[in-house]
């Protein structure tokens, strides 16, 4: 082979390779710029307040990142998890551990809990009495028919002194029949709907009115000032949020929670609800 030859099939090769290689790095560039333009839509199922509320504060930010977040509403405790299980909604958030772990116990749901968020103090109200020590005997305490929160009741009730519960009893799994002492005799009434308690409050239907902390922001009280009586801050009552496994390594549903989980949005519920809504700090 002549020298010519030999140089002008090697610069023949050396410029394919550099095509090559050109071709091969803006195949990568373009693969990149798919991936970080790629958009996706999480549908997340929620209570109107502050579950929506938070959900809507956080889902500017992750539009800027591809990530839209489309709210489907509930007044309801088992609707979102029917939803969830049926695949019209991704995620929901509107129910505390205890609440998620006996219905999926109940209906055998293939969840998981993704993130404990916030923690809605349940509390005492009444149009009657300024203090739970005021209550006379026979008083009527009304409660709703969410059984998970029997136990965040009695515990309330035994830490004022009204009562004591069956010793070794577990308060998160308790419910009236563990009750061991109840020298007031006080009547307990848990057949209501979770929405309908403050109604029966404003209608003054009983001594003691039991709310959630979301049903009672959502008609005007605030649980600090309103209540005679509030769940401590210790409590295990952490709302959380509930996605199906099959979805627990999605990267978009990962990043819902690192942004509801942020600094940022805890700063924004205790501003927002001066403390009648408090972000859970630790799993």
């Amino acid at each position: 082979m002549k020298v010519k030859q030999w140089i002008k099939g090697i610069s023949l090769v050396g410029v394919g390779l550099l095509l090559a290689a050109c071709g091969n790095e803006e195949a990568t560039d373009t693969a990149e710029n798919s991936n970080e333009t790629e958009e996706t839509t999480i549908r997340v199922g929620a209570s109107n307040v502050p579950h929506a509320e938070i959900i809507e504060h956080v889902a500017p930010t992750l539009e800027e990142e591809g990530i839209t977040v489309e709210i489907e509403r509930y007044n309801d405790y088992v609707i979102p998890n029917v939803a969830l299980e049926e695949g019209d909604i991704d995620a929901n958030y509107f129910q505390h551990e205890p609440f998620f772990e006996d219905a999926v116990a109940e209906n055998n749901y293939d969840f998981v809990n993704a993130g404990s968020i916030h923690l809605e103090p349940i509390g005492a109200f009444s149009q009657r009495h300024e203090n739970l020590e005021d209550l006379p005997e026979n008083a009527t305490i009304l409660v709703s028919s969410n059984a998970p929160d029997y136990g965040r009741v009695l515990a309330i009730l035994q830490d004022a002194g009204l009562l004591t519960v069956e010793e070794g009893v577990d308060l998160t799994t308790a419910s009236f029949d563990d009750i061991a002492e109840n020298p007031l005799n006080l009547q307990f009434e848990y057949e209501y709907d979770p929405a309908l308690m403050p109604t029966l409050l404003e209608q003054d239907e009983g001594d003691v009115v039991f709310i959630n902390s979301n049903f009672a922001v959502d008609h005007g009280l605030n649980p600090l000032e309103d209540a005679i009586a509030i769940e401590k801050s210790s409590s295990p009552y952490g709302n959380v949020v509930a996605i199906r496994s099959e979805d627990e390594d999605n990267p978009a549903i990962a990043r819902l929670i690192e942004v509801l989980k942020s600094e940022e949005t805890q700063e924004f519920i205790l501003d927002t609800w001066d403390g009648a809504v408090v972000p859970v700090t630790e799993e």
